[in-house]
């Protein structure tokens, strides 16, 4: 009984070659199938993203099992195999353990602390349970990498502090506006971060939206998808006296708004706050605008500052990460350890069992006029005795233990348990 993983992911290979590889659809199901006939594959996993191709295996032999998935890469994608071998990495056993505890919690991660690949696992380990894919190892495992991913990101701040242009983006507006819902926002220009900060902005509360656009038509296209209104290009100052926070990506090549504009615009909104973010590239906002009062105005780089800072801020709750795998990981092995000795615990009892039905059955033959309660009163002493006899060697064997191979054997020994098909 051995984990191993293999697979390739935004580290090792280029997304021509994730692509190719990729299990989308049917060849999922079909991809999943043929890997769990291979000899000597036990169960089988396929995590397939657009970052990462994955298969989680328990096998009798790694190293056969290694050559095999390549194999089977290489013929089930069209792939010749010289154009695998660099990309492909292989984890066995507890380190395989390891980095699926990596994985789950979004260590392994492009985005360190993003929430995506841990439903995509889920959706992975469902997929094969359907599929009959599955058994004690992979289940537990699947199971078990959940628990830890929910875990750091109880204990950790590994998720928070936004690390897109468009979050960093609502980040501010949360810290300028504390009633964030109650604010009026425009959307100037159709830009897709903008457009992305402004979904942000609506998953937040916020519903007073007006969105501006040089086509007016596109416009009013992108209002009825944020559930706001359009508003023509030429009015958009006046609108500005109505709005709260401003958003502007115009692709336009020259400032739209300038700091004489904003001025006017202050002084009819009685110098209430704005909150104004200038995604464009080249900026579209008077940079001389955040000399206003009350106005507070930031680029791309200002908001850049804000990702790196808080990337910086992931990494460090990422190391507490690792410590809570570590911990999970030694959880795990001696999990992993036990299960060499069930089919022994199982033997052991059912030969007590054997025993004890023969012992009563010789017992109630030799007195055939014991009455009913008689006979449940010697089957509880006899079932109390069993129990008691076969309960030490029952715990030693569940016990995590160097020598767990030579207690087993001697036990076989010690109670007659000869073969795995009397185990079995």
């Amino acid at each position: 009984m051995n984990i191993l993983v293999v697979g390739l992911n935004h580290k090792t290979a280029d997304v021509e070659v994730r692509e190719r590889l990729a299990f989308n659809g049917e060849k999922l199901s079909e991809g999943l199938l043929k890997l769990g006939g291979l000899p000597g594959v036990e169960e089988a996993i396929i995590l397939s993203t657009c970052n990462r191709v994955e298969i989680y295996l328990n096998v009798k032999e790694p190293e056969t099992a290694f050559d095999q998935v390549k194999a089977f890469l290489s013929e089930f994608h069209g792939l010749k195999s010289a154009a695998l071998e660099k990309s492909l990495y292989l984890y066995r056993n507890l380190d395989a353990v390891r980095h699926v505890f990596r994985v789950g919690s979004s260590l392994d991660s492009m985005v360190v602390g993003e929430p995506q690949i841990l439903g995509q696992l889920k959706d992975a380990f469902e997929f094969a349970l359907e599929k009959k894919t599955t058994g004690i190892l992979l289940n537990r495992l699947m199971k078990k990498t959940i628990s830890v991913a929910k875990r750091v990101r109880t204990e950790t701040r590994i998720a928070e502090n936004a690390v897109s242009i468009s979050f960093a983006a609502l980040e501010l507006a949360r810290k300028i506006f504390t009633d964030l819902p109650e604010k009026s926002f425009m959307l100037l220009g159709a830009g897709e971060m903008a457009e992305l900060a402004a979904k942000h902005m609506m998953n937040f509360g916020v519903t007073k939206v007006v969105v501006v656009n040089r086509t007016f038509e596109r416009g009013c296209e992108l209002a009825k998808e944020l559930n706001g209104r359009a508003v023509k290009f030429e009015d958009f100052l006046h609108e500005a006296v109505h709005t709260d926070i401003i958003i502007c990506s115009t692709g336009a090549p020259a400032y739209v708004l300038r700091k004489e504009e904003m001025q006017k615009v202050m002084r009819e909104r009685k110098q209430k706050p704005v909150f104004i973010i200038d995604i464009s590239v080249p900026r579209n906002i008077d940079p001389e605008t955040n000399d206003l009062d009350n106005v507070y105005l930031y680029d791309v780089d200002d908001l850049q500052g804000v990702v790196d800072a808080n990337i910086s801020e992931r990494q460090k709750e990422a190391e507490k990460a690792e410590t809570i795998i570590g911990e999970e990981i030694e959880s795990f092995r001696r999990w992993m350890s036990s299960l060499s000795s069930v089919p022994t615990v199982v033997a052991l009892r059912n030969k007590a069992e054997l025993i004890k039905k023969e012992e009563l059955e010789k017992l109630i033959n030799k007195f055939p006029g014991l009455g009913e309660k008689e006979k449940k009163a010697i089957e509880y002493m006899a079932s109390a005795i069993t129990n008691k006899l076969i309960h030490p060697p029952t715990v030693a064997l569940r016990e995590d233990a160097e020598d767990k191979d030579v207690l087993v054997a001697m036990i076989k020994k010690l109670y007659g348990i000869n073969g795995d098909e009397e185990e079995k």
